[in-house]
Formats: C-alpha cells, structure tokens, sequence
C-alpha cells in the first residue's frame, strides 16, 4: 500500500475511531492513531488467524486498533 493511501486511510480510521470512542484529537493525531492502530490490530489479530487486505480491511483494522489505542490512552491518563 502506498504511504499517500496508508495516511487517507489512517486520517479516515482515526476520525471514525475519534467519533466512536466521543474523543477530540486533531487531524495529525487522527492519522497517527489510524496507522498506528491498523499496524496494531494487523499484529493482534494475526494471533486468531485473523487477516485483513484491501482498502475496506485496512479501514477496519485502522477502527479497531485506533479505538484500542484511545482506549489504553485514557486508561493510562485517566478518563478526560
């Protein structure tokens, strides 16, 4: 994948984790969270034999790794 399409992907995985979870990060972290949380959930989810390609499973894996990622965050500093 692309590096130009692995940050729409992670901008738009962020910004949906950040509704999700009733957060408010800027555009910056939106996309951090979504490359970062994809990379995650790609490396948990392969312990289940759980696999994720093309577009669509990049988006999801970006959702649920960047929801993890706010979740641990919080945790970590306290509820906001």
């Amino acid at each position: 994948m692309g590096i130009l399409l692995a940050i729409i992907i992670g901008g738009v995985a962020g910004w949906i984790a950040e509704k999700v979870m009733k957060s408010d990060h800027g555009v910056l972290t939106n996309i951090v969270l979504g490359v970062a949380g994809a990379f995650l959930a790609s490396i948990v989810f392969s312990f289940i034999g759980v696999s994720f390609s093309g577009i669509g499973g990049q988006l999801i894996a970006g959702v649920a790794g960047a929801c993890l990622l706010i979740f641990l965050g919080r945790g970590m500093r306290g509820r906001e």
